[in-house]
């Protein structure tokens, strides 16, 4: 297998890591255009140096923009998913990524129902509590059958 077919798993867990940590800083210093969204970006940390590895960072990128340009439907999505929970009243790293893996399951079709899902377990194990894992699986597995029943205008593999 070539080396860039290998590194593509870890080099995105990375990018999804880098996007999920400054999209949580976005909590509390919000952009209010692309441009600042690109210099927070720059400020947040990644364990990649950008010339190391520049499609890592693209991607944590694209992540970045895609939620912060759809965070009001994303947000729409999750109250609807999460059974009369208010926005305010989910934790902030909870809803930093169930705002990152809506995202990726509904706006990028080149990634898999599944891998969404378990990223964005990955990302609660590493970031949130002990009740974090069944919350985000309980909020992702009901759009991810809503997507699979075709509620959504996606296609996405299992």
């Amino acid at each position: 297998m070539p080396e860039s077919e290998e590194k593509k798993p870890a080099s995105r867990r990375k990018a999804r890591k880098q996007a999920f940590e400054c999209l949580y800083g976005l909590i509390f210093e919000s952009a209010v255009d692309e441009r600042s969204l690109l210099r927070v970006f720059r400020h947040c940390p990644h364990d990649v140096a950008e010339g190391d590895d520049p499609a890592g960072q693209q991607f944590a990128w694209e992540l970045v923009l895609g939620v912060w340009q759809n965070q009001t439907d994303i947000d729409a999505l999750i109250v609807r998913f999460s059974k009369n929970w208010k926005l305010a009243r989910i934790a902030k790293v909870e809803l930093t990524i169930l705002r990152l893996a809506v995202y990726e399951i509904l706006k990028r079709p080149d990634i898999p129902l599944r891998v969404s899902l378990n990223e964005a377990i990955e990302l609660a194990k590493r970031y949130g509590d002990e009740n974090s894992r069944n919350f985000i699986n309980g909020i992702l597995d009901a759009i991810a059958k809503a997507v699979d029943s075709g509620e959504f205008a996606v296609t996405k593999e299992l």
